[in-house]
């Protein structure tokens, strides 16, 4: 445990070296931990912000507001508007920067009129492997990264968050709604209610760790390897089936090969 002590030391250096801070709060794991070390290390100097959108599921936001409430920091909830933004809609390969661009242009404006004088994320080291257009978006409005800079991976952000006793510590990664639609299919208000409403069904059937990937009429549906032989029980595909034709789904499919976060980013990997 010595060196994840060590590590969130590290973290408390890389944040006091800002006087006071905006922390964009998700309800992830690693946006929460940020705001707990934050908060640990400036108190009342620190503003947790929860961007409410159509792409954030109503959980999610529930839950970003509840861990707030726990760790006592000063918050608020901002409504984003990247829906609104055509290019986004259009679902380019490129679409996270426009999300996460309309939500750091909120968060330097707030930072800016009240006087903080850093604007924070959760971006750690793992993220910088992956295909992540977002980051541009970092760099265009001077957000800061103090995860990625104290050197946390993933692995390290669940082990601090176990050790501080943060609830969601061993939570599933949980991407925007709108990292479950092919690129080039336009995401719509009523699509991205379809989505969040047959992945809400599935954790309630005990599917903790789930994405139902959103092509027109179809459902393609990802569990984990040990999962298939439980989801296509003859009692959960009827549950299933059933309450997503109710949902608008003409089609329920299975990918037989099993979760994985960011399959839709496969098809940038073969034209690259």
């Amino acid at each position: 445990m010595d060196k994840i002590q060590n590590k969130i030391q590290n973290l408390t250096a890389q944040i006091k070296k800002q006087d006071s801070v905006v922390i964009g709060l998700s309800g992830g794991v690693d946006s929460t931990l940020l705001t707990r070390v934050a908060f640990d290390a400036l108190g009342d100097k620190v503003l947790a912000v929860i961007g409410a959108s159509a792409t954030l599921p109503v959980t999610e936001m529930a839950e970003a507001e509840q861990l707030a409430q726990e760790i006592g920091v000063n918050y608020r909830i901002i409504k984003t508007e990247e829906t609104d933004d055509l290019k986004f809609k259009s679902n380019p390969v490129d679409r996270c920067y426009f999300c996460k661009s309309e939500l750091f242009s909120k968060l330097q404006e707030i930072a800016k009129n009240e006087n903080y004088t850093c604007v924070f994320d959760g971006t750690n080291l793992d993220d910088m492997g992956d295909y992540r257009p977002g980051l541009r978006a970092n760099e265009e409005h001077n957000v800061f990264s103090p995860l990625k800079e104290a050197g946390f991976t993933k692995n390290d952000i669940r082990e601090a968050a176990k050790f501080l006793g943060l609830p969601n510590w061993d939570k599933p990664a949980m991407p925007c709604l709108s990292s479950r639609f092919p690129y080039g299919q336009p995401i719509e208000l009523a699509s991205l209610s379809q989505v969040e409403r047959a992945e809400r069904f599935l954790r309630e059937l005990g599917f903790r760790e789930s994405r139902v990937r959103h092509y027109d009429e179809t459902a393609k549906i990802e569990v984990p390897i040990e999962d298939l032989s439980i989801i296509v029980s003859l009692e959960n595909r009827e549950r299933i089936t059933t309450k997503f034709r109710e949902i608008g789904y003409v089609y329920v499919t299975l990918d037989l090969a099993g979760f994985a976060s960011g399959s839709m980013n496969k098809v940038i990997d073969t034209a690259n």
